[in-house]
Parts: structure tokens; sequence; C-alpha cells
């Protein structure tokens, strides 16, 4: 089975463009869905974030926008909730894998690069736009504000970079149809390695 890492900046299209994998029968493995699920109603991870961040847990869930609040100003809050979320993440990526009957996986990880998670993925494929159309897309965003985008590029290697260490581009500046000619090319392309 061989593995694609699908990743991009903010406002790339990764998003759809999972979706795309999804449909031409790749089956994904969306790690920020992961980490909601660990999170949400009755999660695995509830216990342990409100023991390391009191005050975080509403009911039977960690309230995502004081969690928030706590951590991502703060390096090492960050880095002392990602002890506790990325083991969790692998596991559960672990038993999905095992799961599939397909030849090809690919795993959706926002921050492949800056969490250095090359190396757990045969491929790795960047979604790209031009920097006028990922503000534009993200600025759409219920919340967003062009200081909150710029705070969340400031924390994401810059796409210029992203696409040095590609295996594979999808320019998502061109519609979906043309992001799904390309998906199928690069499938095809990985089928043939």
């Amino acid at each position: 089975m061989k593995t694609i890492g699908l990743t991009g900046s903010i406002g790339m299209g990764k998003t759809e463009t999972a979706k795309i994998f999804e449909k031409l029968g790749v089956p994904v493995f969306d790690s920020d869905a992961a980490v909601h699920k660990l999170l949400g109603p009755g999660g695995n991870a509830v216990e342990q974030v409100e023991n390391e961040f009191p005050g975080v847990r509403a009911g039977n869930e960690i309230d995502r926008q004081k969690l928030g609040a706590r951590v991502f100003s703060n390096r090492e809050s960050l880095n002392k909730l990602e002890k506790i979320l990325h083991p969790m993440v692998m596991k559960i990526r672990a038993e999905f894998v095992e799961q599939q009957k397909s030849d090809i996986v690919l795993f959706d990880i926002p921050l492949l690069f800056e969490k250095g998670y090359e190396d757990d993925v045969d491929y790795i494929v960047v979604v790209s736009a031009p920097y006028e159309i990922q503000k534009e897309r993200v600025l759409k965003r219920p919340g967003m504000t062009e200081q909150k985008f710029l705070d969340i590029l400031a924390r994401q290697m810059p796409d210029q970079e992203k696409r040095a260490k590609a295996d594979f581009i999808i320019q998502t500046d061109q519609g979906l149809d043309y992001a799904e000619k390309q998906v199928s090319e690069i499938l095809e392309k990985i089928r043939d390695y």
C-alpha cells in the first residue's frame, strides 16, 4: 500500500482536493477530523486535555475556543497538547490503514512539514494557489479577519517552500475539473512507480 500526504497552507483548496481523491476511490484519513472526534462529545482525549488545561471542558467535550485561546499563543502549551493528541491520532490512523483494501491511501495533514511528518508517507502532494486567491478564500470564512489570516500564515511554512519539497503540486486556482485532472494524473503516476 502506498501512502500520500496531502498538505497545503490555509485557503489553498486542500479540503476540496481531498474530496477529489476520495471521489476517485482513494481512502482519505483526515487528521483534523480525528482531532475533532478526540476532543468532541465523549472523545478519548477529553479527560487528559481537561487535566492538563483545567477549565476547557464543557460537559463531555472540550470547548475548542477556550482551548485554542490557551494554547495557540503559547508554544509550551501547544507542545503539551500535541503530546496528548499526537499518539492518539497515530493510533486512529494505523487502525484506518489496517481496514483499507486500497492500493493507495491518503493522509490529509495540514501541518505535514511544520510537524515533521514527511517520513510518514511515500509521496507528498501540495495544493497551491496564488496568494491573492488564497487570501480571498480565507477572508470569506466566518469570523476570519486579515490579522487572523496573517497570524495563521506566520505559523505555516511558506507556500514556496512547501512546493519545493513536494513530489507533486496541484494548482487549485483553475476550477475543480482541472484539479480533478491533476489528481487523476498523479494517481496514475503513483500506481506506475
